[in-house]
């Protein structure tokens, strides 16, 4: 169910038959203010000045006009032309009641079904996971998340780095290791093995030829060495599966399509590009040249697909992605997770795949671009010393922070309970912490604000569903032995009511707009109607009717699965007690 829409359909036919253009938009969005309905269409001011007519005169054809039926009370026209809505009582009590019936909370997929890919995470296996990948793993994992629970079916692509140059060099080092028989414990720490591999390239004599003859070697595909290079990927993405398991991402081992996987791909695509004009030859490599980017002095924007000496680029194995998912996968859409300094380099990809027909018009193409995690001392987020910050450190930081935080708000609480606890909370704060920043701006890192119980943060709403549940346990009742209808009769019901009737289009918003922060910031604003509603409407206090009992319950259960919801689309777990 999506509110907004329905109303915006209902406004919309209203301005038709009122003699307004179907170019008008209706402007449908929730009221602001308090008293000013529950919705406003705003529509008619814009649609008065093209007509140029009187907005409060056409305000007032289009609520003639309106089949208000069981949804709309009243219709008010307000100000210079605003159109409040106000729902009916009635109406909203039934759209609970279904949502109370409905494992998926009477969420329903707007249109038919896509097949959706997302790219995100995409690791280079050959180091492990820094803080880097933070952003593009969890805000990727939220919205194939999201999207699979609205029905779509979601394709994921860990796009990993698992080919290049430097690949040589990290080969002649296992290879050594394996005649030590000492790979596994060599690998286990793969920032230690690359900056080992990396000191014998450029300091031991002859280790640096070993290392580029191994690229042309595995480049060539000899058996010995693509022996070398599955071992050392295996091993790297098994480092990578350890964080995705205690992030409580959903990437699996069968999502992995690294860039090797376009490798026969790559010749064949840039022979295309010059034979349909689009690539040229110039001093010696391959490079588009795009005049629908060039510049304010009209200089087309360069993009090389290959290099002088017939290497290939990131360029080269991005196209043979696009058409690969295109073609292959035959998505409808695809979304790529990577940090907003890739703008142009996506740009230019996707300006040449659709240059070159390597994908249908109606695919859409979408750069979810994000920010840059900032310490305090607004740079981007490294250790004490200035080095690289393991993802798999901060994470065991974050658990072990909020265990301590855990047994000290619960000091009778058993070891490992407060164990677990202090893994979701941990886990959950720092995820939280970055989904409900918009993700276009840079962030700043702070513990403190992030493990607070204490405003729209993880913890305060893993509190809050804990604290609805708890309610459960003090009637002794469970949610499914509930029964009786679901009536508004205070100002703090009414309220949570639409709050709770807004979950679907809150979800179709994000679908749409890939902005994780817009579902938390709803998380946060349900959570506060919650509390406002349980200090004015007691549940299970003496005097309370069982009528009114019943339906206040009910309205608990709703909140506690919402709540639920919305944060494991997140990625984000909770807890019946805490």
């Amino acid at each position: 169910m999506n509110i907004r829409q329905l109303l915006s359909d209902k406004v919309q036919a209203a301005m038709l038959a009122a003699g307004i253009p179907e170019e008008c938009g209706p402007v449908v969005a929730p009221a602001k203010k308090a008293g000013f309905g529950d919705y406003q269409a705003n529509g008619a001011m814009a649609a008065a000045k093209r007509m140029g007519t009187n907005p409060r005169e056409l305000a007032a054809k289009i609520v003639e006009q309106l089949d208000r039926g069981e949804m709309i009370e009243k219709a008010e026209i307000a100000g210079p032309g605003f159109i409040n809505l106000h729902l009916s009582e009635a109406w909203l009590a039934r759209q609970l009641s279904a949502a109370a019936q409905d494992p998926n909370l009477n969420i329903a997929l707007d249109g038919e079904p896509q097949r959706i890919v997302i790219d995100y995470s995409s690791p280079n296996l050959a180091k492990e996971m820094h803080v880097g990948h933070l952003r593009s793993t969890i805000i990727g994992d939220a919205l194939a998340r999201l999207l699979e629970f609205q029905g779509h079916k979601v394709i994921r692509q860990n796009h990993m780095g698992d080919w290049g140059t430097q690949f040589g060099m990290l080969l002649a080092h296992l290879s050594d290791k394996l005649e030590n028989n000492d790979a596994e414990v060599a690998l286990a720490d793969l920032e230690v093995f690359y900056r080992e591999a990396k000191i014998r390239f450029d300091e031991e004599e002859g280790f640096a030829d070993r290392a580029r003859d191994y690229v042309v070697r595995l480049q060539g595909g000899d058996a010995q060495c693509l022996k070398l290079w599955r071992q050392f990927i295996d091993i790297s993405i098994s480092h990578s599966e350890e964080i995705y398991d205690k992030l409580n991402v959903t990437l699996k081992r069968s999502d992995v399509y690294g860039e090797s996987e376009y490798n026969a791909d790559l010749p064949v695509l840039v022979n295309e590009l010059l034979e349909k004009g689009i690539a040229v030859r110039d001093q010696g490599a391959v490079v588009v040249f795009l005049e629908e980017m060039a510049d304010k002095e009209g200089n087309p924007s360069p993009m090389i697909i290959q290099k002088r000496g017939g290497g290939y680029l990131y360029s080269t194995t991005d196209l043979a992605a696009i058409r690969y998912r295109a073609n292959h996968l035959h998505a409808n859409r695809v979304i790529i997770a990577v940090d907003a300094r890739q703008s142009l380099h996506l740009q230019q990809a996707f300006t040449t795949a659709r240059k070159a027909g390597f994908l249908p018009q109606d695919v859409s193409l979408e750069h979810c671009a994000f920010g840059t995690m900032m310490g305090d001392d607004g740079k981007p987020f490294k250790t004490r010393t200035g080095g690289t910050v393991k993802l798999s450190a901060l994470l065991d930081e974050a658990i072990e922070r909020a265990q301590k935080l855990v047994a000290a708000k619960n000091p009778e609480l058993d070891a490992a309970a407060c164990a677990e606890i202090g893994r979701k909370v941990g886990i959950g704060a720092v995820k939280y912490a970055d989904l409900s920043k918009t993700r276009t701006n840079d962030y700043v890192f702070k513990w403190d604000a992030m493990l607070s119980f204490e405003g729209n943060t993880a913890p305060y709403l893993q509190y809050a569903y804990t604290r609805v549940r708890s309610i459960f346990r003090r009637a002794g009742l469970e949610p499914a032995q509930l029964g009786g209808a679901i009536v508004l009769k205070q100002p703090e019901e009414r309220a949570l009511a639409i709050k709770l009737c807004q979950f679907g289009e809150v979800l179709q918003q994000v679908a749409r707009d890939t902005f994780p922060h817009v579902l938390c910031g709803y998380l946060y604003e349900l959570a506060s109607a919650y509390m406002a509603f349980y200090e004015a409407c007691p549940v299970l206090k003496e005097g309370v009717s069982e009528e009114d009992k019943q339906s206040r319950l009910q309205l608990c259960d709703l909140v506690a699965r919402t709540l639920a919801t919305g944060l494991d689309l997140l990625g984000i777990e909770v807890m019946e007690k805490m």
